[in-house]
């Protein structure tokens, strides 16, 4: 879709809200700008994926706890049946739930409820070009989570055999101990340094004990 605001025309947008002040608010923030037209609203999800197919707008302004039809689920069912409409989310939680969700539904972008009117603005014209809109709060989340390290986890024969490692165990003797073959220590343990991103036994268990993997030992 191309910005009709740069076609000469204004950018046509539904908000869906289902508190009737903060619906009346964000249309007010709005009403004066040139290049945007209300072209409707809705009190909840359901109501905007009706308005949505009936008036083809260019965004939806999409508030996320609302009844009969939850944001998130309106979004999806928007974007699988008309995607000439962006969904912008406007918002006040701004959780990782709240935020994947919305985006996996389909959203371009999240508001959060405290933007102010220059910024609404901006994001209505960069949704209405398929550019992804973030608030600065969400875009930080975001980062945060890619950052975070995924949760390592070993199965309980890895536990078993590093702990054997740990109490200084030869591969031969940890094969005894746990009635396996040593080919099969050996396997246990190349996974564990793969999964620990380590090279050798000794800091296959330091890193392990950092993490807490070895407290589930019996």
């Amino acid at each position: 879709m191309t910005d009709g605001a740069a076609e000469g025309r204004r950018l046509r947008i539904v908000v869906a809200d289902d508190h009737a002040v903060m619906r009346a608010g964000v249309i007010a923030l709005l009403a004066d700008e040139p290049t945007i037209e209300i072209a409707g609203e809705a009190e909840d999800g359901r109501a905007a994926v009706a308005l949505v197919e009936r008036l083809e707008p260019d965004v939806a302004l999409m508030d996320l706890r609302m009844p009969v039809l939850d944001g998130t689920n309106a979004t999806a069912e928007i974007v699988a049946g008309r995607a000439s409409t962006r969904v912008l989310i406007l918002t006040t939680y701004d959780t990782d739930t709240e935020i994947e969700h919305a985006v996996e539904a389909g959203a371009i972008g999240y508001l959060l409820k405290d933007a102010t009117r220059e910024q609404l603005v901006d994001a209505v014209h960069s949704a209405s070009r398929g550019e992804t809109v973030l608030a600065p709060r969400v875009a930080a989340r975001l980062v945060a989570r890619m950052r975070k390290p995924a949760r390592v986890t070993l199965t309980r024969r890895e536990v078993d055999v590093l702990g054997a490692v740990a109490d200084g165990l030869s591969n031969v003797e940890i094969g005894r101990r746990l009635v396996i073959t040593e080919a099969t220590v050996k396997t246990h343990l190349l996974r564990v340094f793969a999964k620990l991103d380590v090279a050798d036994r000794t800091h296959a268990v330091v890193t392990a004990l950092e993490l807490g993997l070895l407290d589930r030992r019996a």
